[in-house]
Order: C-alpha cells, then structure tokens, then sequence
C-alpha cells in the first residue's frame, strides 16, 4: 500500500509539469464576428441599452452624412479616447497627491515652485494664466494635429 502511494504520488507530481493539452474550441474571439456588430456587450435580460436612441439609424441628426456603422465605430472610438485620457489625469492625480513633482520654478518670475502647487481641484487655480493658457493650447494641439477626432484607428 505505501508502494502504490509513493507512485501516485510521484505520477502526480510529474502530470503537474506535463504540457496541457489544448483542445479545439470556438470562442467569438476567434469566430467571424463583424467589429460593428451593435450587439456585442448585448447581454439577457437586459438587452441592448441606448435610452437616447442613438443607434436608432432614423434618429440619427448626422444620417446624411454618415452611415450607421460609421457612427457606432465612432462613439467606440470616442469612448476609447475618453477613457485613456481619464486614466492618465487619475495617475497625475496620484503621483501629484504622493508629492513627487518636478524640480525647480513652475513660473519663475513669479516666484512659483512646483511644490508649491496644492493637491485637488485647488492646484488648478493656483496655477498661473500662462501656465493654463499653455495646457489648453497643448491639448487642442493634440485633438487637432495628432490625434484628430476623424482617427478611428485606437
């Protein structure tokens, strides 16, 4: 008896270093799913969500101008660029509130570290209106010459 459990043993014990068999399976990232399929994130009971009709092709204001699919891949890619914008504002946020800053004058003629600057919404208005001149001009540069609204790619 303790032969045969050493050797069940032993057998389980190299099975667990044994590569895994993969087994042919169909998932729907693998499948032929169209990328404009307004169905996909569709699930029972709820079903499609749009309380303000937006993939409704006859409610659409832009229909003369655009196609349906063209709208929907649209408002993913809007969606995309939202959410990474948010999640690089939420890790300035944490780097700004664990106090690691930059080196040196924020405005040196007014005298304006960046330490100085307090943490949450109240660093925004201590800022200097140069400084928040600069950070819209940055971002439109950015929403119209790199990375316009007309880009889907991602």
């Amino acid at each position: 008896m303790m032969k045969f459990a050493a050797l069940a043993s032993l057998v389980a014990a190299v099975s667990a270093f044994a590569p895994a068999q993969n087994a042919e399976r169909s998932t729907a990232v693998f499948s032929s799913v169209d990328p404009l399929d307004p169905s996909i994130g569709v699930t029972a009971p709820l079903g499609l969500y749009d309380p303000l009709g937006w993939l409704d092709p006859s409610k659409d204001p832009a229909s003369k101008f655009a196609t349906f699919h063209a709208g929907f891949e649209r408002r993913r890619a809007v969606e995309r660029k939202h959410g990474r914008i948010a999640m690089v504002a939420v890790v300035g946020m944490l780097f700004h509130n664990a106090d690691i800053e930059f080196p040196g004058y924020l405005s040196k003629e007014l005298g304006i570290r960046f330490s100085d600057v307090p943490n949450g919404i109240n660093g925004l208005f201590s800022l200097p209106i140069a400084g928040l001149t600069q950070i819209v001009f940055a971002i439109g540069f950015v929403e119209l010459a790199i990375w316009p609204a007309s880009n889907y790619s991602g």
